[in-house]
């Protein structure tokens, strides 16, 4: 947000609709950061989960290999382990499908907010994200 010079005049009022207007786009804009630090944790887990199943395609079918379970490990033949991988895979990929759709809806509803609030504010508001 930039601060006005001494030669410039803030005229604008704010209403109680206008703040309304702010704060939920101010929360819009949290929601947005939230998701995206959590979409940066479901991508990098999904890397880890699929270089794990590389790793596992190198092991003979035949042995056991230790997964974690909760707080446990278990000894699990590798292509159950690799079954579970997959389903843990399309399960991160879901969940990433729905943060980026919530970081959609966000965003569509902060645009609606911007075009109203700088309609109305012009250069005295700064919604721009850093």
């Amino acid at each position: 947000m930039r601060m006005l010079n001494e030669t410039e005049e803030n005229d604008v009022s704010v209403s109680f609709s206008d703040q309304q207007s702010i704060n939920a786009f101010s929360r819009y804009n949290n929601r947005v950061t939230d998701y995206e630090e959590d979409l940066k944790r479901k991508r990098e887990e999904k890397e880890a989960v699929e270089e794990v199943m590389m790793e596992l395609e190198l092991v003979d079918e035949e042995e056991e290999v230790l997964y974690k379970i909760a707080d446990s490990f278990v000894h699990l033949p590798q292509p159950k382990v690799i079954s579970l991988l997959e389903k843990e895979t399309t399960k991160l990929d879901e969940e990433i499908e729905a943060l980026k759709a919530r970081v959609d809806e966000c965003e569509e509803e902060m645009k609606k907010l911007k075009v109203v609030l700088y309609g109305k504010f012009g250069s005295n508001i700064n919604l721009e994200r850093d």
